[in-house]
C-alpha cells in the first residue's frame, strides 16, 4: 500500500494489502501493544475499503472523494466507537434506542444501506475495553454480517476479548517499531529535532504514537524525567519517606498521563499533516479523558501518614475522589516508568551506556548503579510485573504501590 500513514509495520501492512487485492473479511481483529498504530492500520484499511479508485492495488488513492471523506472524518459509511465514560468501557448500550458510543447503536447502524453504495467499515478502538454483555451482543453481527460490511476491532490484549469472537476475526498482529523508523516519521512529520526526536523514540519503547504525544506535550518529558528521579532518590530513603513518596509519584503519574493526552488530543485535532490517528484510543468518543485525569493529578496526593508511618486512612478518606479506571492509569504509567528505570540501572551496573532508555539519566544512573545489591534489580523487576498484573486484576493500586515501594532496593550507600 504505497500511500499508508502505517509506519514499520510491513508485515501487517502486506496482510492488509492482500485484503484488499482479494477476498475482504468480515472481521479483521489488529492486535500490538497500545499506541503501535493499531487505529492508523485500521484507518489504512477503511480509506483502501472505501476508495473509489478502480484499480485495487492503487487503493487508497488519496484523492478521490472516499478517501478525501474518510480523512476528514466524514465519511457516512465509516463508523467509529472507542470507550468512554467513567470506567472507559465500550457499554452495550439500551435494549430500545440505543445511545451513541454503544455496541447496539453501532450495530444498528451498520444494519442500515450504504450511503455512498459501497463498503460500509466500522472500526473498533480500544476492543479490550469492551465488556462481556456488549462483546456477546457484537457477537451476533459477527456470525451473520451484513453485505460488505468489514467490522476492524484493534485490541491491545487479544486475552480480553471472548474466544468466540476471536475465532470470527481474521488476526493482524503488529509489533514495536524499530526506534530509527520512529526518529524518522517524527522528523518527517517537523515534531522534533532530531535529538528530542531520538529521546522520545527511546522513551516510546517502540510505540510511534507514544512518541508523538511526548513530542506534541512539552511538559510530559519533563514530568516523567521528576519521576524517574524521585525514584532514584527513594534508593536513600527509609520506609516513612518511602510510603510518603511514592503518592506524590502517583500525582505526578497522573499528571503525565494527562500531557499526554493533551499531546494525543493536539495530534487528533491536526489531521493528515500530523499523521491521523496514529495514536491507539484517540478518536470517537475520547473527548473530555485529559480534563478527568487533570482533575485525577489534582486529587491524588500525597498520603498523610500516621506515626508509625504507615499511611493515615481517615486523612485519605477526606480527600477528594477520584475514579478507579484513573488511579489505576496513573499507577500503571507509574510502573512502566519504574520498570524502565530499574531496567536502566540493571544496564548500568553492568557498564551498559547506549542501551539506556533514558540516557538523560545517565549521570545520575552511573552514580548509583554500582551500589546496587546484585541480583536485587532483577528480583525487583518480577515483583513489579507480579503487581503490573494485580493492578489489572482492580487490586487497590495505592496499596499495591505501597507494597512496592518497600520492595525497591536500597543502594549500598544507604546500606
Amino acid at each position: 500500500m504505497e500511500n499508508a500513514t502505517t509506519r514499520g509495520q510491513p508485515g501487517a501492512l502486506a496482510a492488509i494489502a492482500t485484503m484488499v487485492a482479494g477476498s475482504v473479511p468480515h472481521a479483521v481483529l489488529l492486535v500490538g501493544p497500545a499506541s503501535s498504530g493499531k487505529t492508523t492500520l485500521a484507518m489504512d484499511l477503511a480509506a483502501a475499503l472505501l476508495c473509489l479508485d478502480p484499480d485495487p492495488a492503487a487503493r487508497p488513492c488519496r484523492r478521490c472523494r472516499g478517501c478525501r471523506l474518510v480523512a476528514s472524518g466524514n465519511h457516512p459509511d465509516l463508523h467509529r466507537l472507542a470507550p468512554e465514560g467513567p470506567g472507559g468501557q465500550v457499554r452495550i448500550g439500551k435494549a430500545t434506542d440505543p445511545e451513541p458510543g454503544s455496541i447496539r447503536h453501532l450495530i444498528g447502524e451498520l444494519a442500515l444501506l450504504s450511503v455512498e453504495g459501497g463498503a460500509r467499515v466500522a472500526i473498533v478502538e480500544q476492543a479490550h475495553r469492551i465488556n462481556d454483555d456488549a462483546q456477546n451482543a457484537l457477537l451476533k453481527m459477527l456470525e451473520e454480517p451484513p453485505p460488505g460490511v468489514t467490522i476492524v476491532l484493534c485490541a491491545d490484549e487479544e486475552e480480553c476479548l471472548l474466544p468466540t469472537v476471536r475465532s470470527r476475526c481474521v488476526r493482524v498482529r503488529l509489533g514495536p517499531v524499530a526506534g530509527r523508523d520512529i526518529e524518522r516519521w517524527l522528523g518527517e512529520l517537523g515534531a522534533a529535532d532530531a535529538p528530542s526526536a531520538a529521546r522520545f523514540a527511546r522513551l516510546a519503547s517502540g510505540c510511534p504514537g507514544l512518541a508523538l504525544a511526548y513530542a506534541r506535550a512539552p511538559d510530559a518529558a519533563r514530568l516523567r524525567g521528576e519521576i524517574a528521579r524521585g525514584l532514584i532518590d527513594l534508593l536513600a530513603a527509609g520506609r516513612h519517606e518511602r510510603l510518603t513518596s511514592v503518592r506524590a509519584l502517583m500525582s505526578s503519574a497522573a499528571a503525565l498521563e494527562a500531557a499526554l493526552d493533551e499531546g494525543r488530543k493536539s495530534v487528533a485535532g491536526a489531521g493528515d499533516a500530523a499523521g491521523d490517528g496514529i495514536l491507539d484510543g484517540v478518536g470517537t468518543g475520547t473527548t473530555g479523558t485529559g480534563r478527568r485525569r487533570k482533575k485525577a493529578a489534582a486529587a491524588i496526593q500525597p498520603g498523610a501518614t500516621n506515626a508509625e508511618g504507615e499511611p493515615d486512612a481517615a486523612a485519605d478518606s477526606a480527600a477528594p475522589k477520584v475514579s478507579a479506571s484513573d488511579r489505576r492509569a496513573a499507577a500503571s504509567s507509574l510502573l512502566a516508568i519504574w520498570a524502565s528505570l530499574a531496567r536502566d540501572l540493571a544496564v548500568a551496573a553492568l557498564g551498559g551506556r547506549r542501551q539506556l532508555q533514558d540516557p538523560e539519566l545517565l549521570e545520575e544512573l552511573a552514580g548509583v548503579a554500582p551500589t546496587m545489591p546484585a541480583g536485587a534489580l532483577l528480583a525487583f523487576l518480577a515483583q513489579l510485573a507480579a503487581v503490573e498484573v494485580q493492578i489489572d486484576e482492580n487490586v487497590n493500586p495505592e496499596l499495591a504501590l505501597d507494597v512496592l515501594v518497600l520492595a525497591w532496593p536500597r543502594s549500598g550507600r544507604a546500606a
